[in-house]
């Protein structure tokens, strides 16, 4: 029989494998231009599900926390402190090298050399994943639960002002005058920045990390939470219900502090953290109070290697981009050859889905062989 707390890691696998398998399908359309709405993000004010992925992953990583932390109760500070500098120099590390993959570019005359790291993005999604968990690890370690709630509060009002006061122009949070914006190009530059949005700019910048500390708080909570009362029907409801007062709140915050994911406003934050708290009382309803298991093998494969998976989904794609022929990239190739015949958005979704289902394959095949890559 299992102990309580496999069982809440397998709801723990499942949300997260939920989370991993949306980021991939919204990650890699056929055509971005062609996506459905709710697959896109929100263009700058405003959410959509998509805006509820990379939240809910943060969101995860603090609800791990909660079931390891209890081990560095027992280890020296020295230790602890090597394991949480350690992870997050690696995760950080693999972001970073993600981004500067495949290291070597065909310059002017044609010949191979480095590809500069002068252009390469700083920030990005694990970057950010791996400064939340360690300022989040640092703080409860240290301070404690209760110091950590307080100070990540305090993070979330003050960064209101902050953004309010720092930003420029008429409008402080437009997409082109918001602080974090202003503070990353003075910090790195823009060439170090993002430019999907057809301009230098990283919604993973690094002064909207620090609200981002609260959703892995907030996963934190939760489940510590669990741990100690999700094995009732009152506990399981308070959950809910704790995530419903904080989507209500973050719908009346809204209208002073809209939510907004590329900047992370607070109103972001506890927006997502509730939705994602009612999501996993769900998913531990469905599989810890009802016993069903329909549906729920295909997440917790992508659940038990998110890491990896996650790597695998990114760094394919860059390879499939790489891969030229007669000037059309292979990624391109594949979706006109074959997916587009479906419809411009059918198509683009259908690609979307079975690159997400290879990806999931790899992680399959880890599974069965008992391979679980942990950072």
């Amino acid at each position: 029989m299992q102990s309580k707390t496999s069982e809440r890691f397998l709801a723990l696998d499942v949300f997260r494998g939920m989370t991993i398998c949306l980021m991939i399908i919204v990650n890699t359309p056929g055509n971005g231009d062609t996506s459905f709405a709710p697959l896109k993000h929100a263009h700058w004010n405003g959410f959509t599900p998509t805006d509820l992925v990379f939240p809910s992953f943060m969101f995860a990583v603090g609800n791990a926390m909660s079931f390891v932390m209890r081990r560095w109760n027992e280890m020296q500070t020295g230790q602890v402190l090597s394991k949480i500098f350690k992870r997050t120099l690696i995760i950080f590390l693999l972001g970073y090298l993600m981004y500067w993959f495949p290291f070597f570019e065909y310059n002017d005359q044609h010949h191979l050399v480095l590809s500069p790291i002068a252009d390469t993005r700083i920030f990005g999604v694990l970057q950010r994943i791996a400064l939340g968990y360690c300022f989040a690890s640092l703080m409860l370690y240290f301070f404690g639960t209760r110091a950590t709630v307080i100070i990540t509060a305090i993070i979330l009002i003050l960064y209101w002002p902050v953004m309010v006061y720092f930003g420029t122009g008429a409008d402080p949070l437009d997409v082109h005058t918001n602080a974090v914006l202003r503070l990353d190009t003075w910090l790195i530059g823009t060439k170090h920045l993002y430019t999907g949005e057809g301009f230098p700019f990283d919604p993973e910048g690094f002064l909207s990390t620090f609200p981002a500390i609260g959703n892995v708080v907030g996963g934190y909570l939760a489940g510590k939470y669990i741990q100690k009362n999700g094995k009732t029907f009152e506990g399981l409801a308070k959950l809910f219900m704790a995530g419903f007062i904080l989507f209500v709140i973050a719908f009346w915050w809204n209208y002073g502090f809209p939510i907004n994911k590329k900047i992370w406003t607070s109103s972001f934050v506890l927006h997502t953290v509730g939705l994602d708290c009612m999501i996993l009382a769900c998913i531990m309803y469905y599989v810890d109070f009802l016993n069903l298991r329909t549906g729920v093998w295909f997440f917790e494969v992508f659940g038990k290697n998110p890491l990896f998976i996650y790597l695998v989904s990114e760094l394919s794609v860059i390879i499939l981009y790489m891969i030229n022929i007669n000037g059309t990239p292979l990624f391109t190739l594949i979706y006109q050859n074959v997916f587009s015949h479906a419809g411009l958005y059918i198509g683009s979704l259908l690609f979307a889905i079975c690159y997400m289902l290879y990806c999931w394959l790899v992680g399959y095949i880890l599974d069965r062989n008992k391979i679980y890559i942990r950072v």
